[in-house]
């Protein structure tokens, strides 16, 4: 699976969205707002989820995580960057 879906699954498992397949997931759309409309509570336990399945170290409320947590492809390069 590539990190993109992997990504795209995680989303739909940790916040339990049960009518949205990966497929339904832009990878290029915000998450937040306009895109997948996710709030501020679904971040919360994205960036938990994302800690857990990718071990990377995650800065809490800083300008640099809302860029990361921009889309689908935006958290693929942070948690690419973050391995390498």
């Amino acid at each position: 699976m590539s990190l993109h879906n992997e990504i795209k699954q995680l989303i739909i498992d940790c916040l339990d969205l049960e009518d949205i397949s990966i497929d339904d997931i832009d990878t290029e759309a915000p998450l937040f707002g306009e895109g997948l409309g996710l709030d501020s509570i679904d971040a919360l336990e994205l960036g938990l989820a994302i800690k857990k399945q990718f071990d990377v170290k995650i800065e809490a409320n800083s300008e640099a995580t809302k860029a990361h947590f921009y889309s689908v492809a935006s958290l693929a390069a942070f948690i690419e960057s973050q391995r390498a």
